[in-house]
């Protein structure tokens, strides 16, 4: 019996431990969102043990091209399904692109028809967050509704994907319509790498883009020790009349040096600075992240 009490009471102690240190962790996070005056929201995921903590979870977060990480999950279950292929040729007439958006895939293709592999419009999408790729993979699974509906049915409710990159094109409120808590991307970001959505192949090809990402290096990667393994995606909207940010994200899946991983999701949203001054706070979030669970 005593030899029971002593392994409860042993448990009872680590669990503390755990909290505590978690406890301290927020607290150090808590300090940088405090000083900021824009709405900052943090989640942290052991992926490889327990731990967790998020920050300021509540609000709906604008996720701009954060989206495309649960888009290309989508995607790749119809691969996974046989109903799409990864080596099937799509045919991008030139008229249908949109030449005044971000996208990397027309200036690799100037003026002219395109023809790219499935695989080679997701490594667009996400790796080089093109957002004329995004909406031609939301035509390619019927719009934004069967892509909401499908990560609804994954059991994750805290995200909202209404509306496409041309559609918040179109007025400033609409990007508010595509939104995230930060405890549901982690989710996701926790049942992918747990690969529990897609099969191994699917799994390890967008886990490459997304470690392969061209997306700015000065946000969760920006203070982080060189050759840091960070597969993430980002998301920045455009800074208004006002001189309002309505984001400036990054969701992540971090190596440790210990092979532990970890996932950071940090959504800024409503900043009265642009992008380029809010990756530092990302940057320092990510710092305070990755060196406590660096042991």
């Amino acid at each position: 019996m005593k030899n029971i009490i002593l392994s409860f009471c042993l448990i009872a102690t680590s669990l503390t431990t755990v909290a505590q240190t978690t406890q301290s962790l927020e607290t150090q996070i808590a300090k940088i969102t405090r000083t900021s005056k824009a709405t900052i929201g943090v989640a942290v995921l052991d992926l490889d043990g327990a731990d967790s903590l998020f920050i300021n979870n509540s609000t709906h977060y604008t996720m701009h091209s954060v989206f495309k990480f649960p888009l290309a999950i989508a995607t790749l279950a119809q691969v996974d399904k046989g109903k799409l292929s990864l080596s099937q040729k799509i045919h991008i007439p030139r008229e249908s692109l949109d030449t005044s958006t971000w996208s990397p895939m027309v200036k690799d293709f100037p003026n002219q028809d395109i023809d790219l592999t499935l695989s080679d419009l997701l490594t667009y999408t996400i790796s080089k967050s093109d957002n004329n790729g995004c909406d031609i993979l939301f035509r390619l699974m019927g719009g934004t509704k069967p892509v909401n509906t499908y990560i609804h049915k994954l059991g994750i409710s805290g995200i909202a994907i209404a509306a496409t990159e041309g559609e918040m094109r179109k007025a400033w409120n609409v990007q508010y319509t595509n939104w995230c808590t930060p405890a549901a991307m982690a989710q996701l970001l926790r049942m992918f790498y747990q690969q529990k959505l897609l099969s191994a192949a699917s799994n390890r090809f967008l886990m490459k883009i997304m470690t392969e990402s061209q997306n700015s290096d000065k946000r969760i990667k920006g203070l982080l020790p060189p050759g840091t393994v960070v597969s993430h995606k980002t998301g920045t909207s455009d800074t208004n009349k006002k001189g309002i940010t309505a984001a400036t994200n990054d969701v992540a899946i971090i190596t440790m040096p210990s092979g532990r991983h970890i996932a950071l999701v940090v959504y800024i949203t409503n900043s009265p600075a642009k992008p380029a001054a809010n990756e530092p706070v990302i940057a320092a979030i990510a710092k305070l992240v990755y060196d406590h669970y660096n042991l």
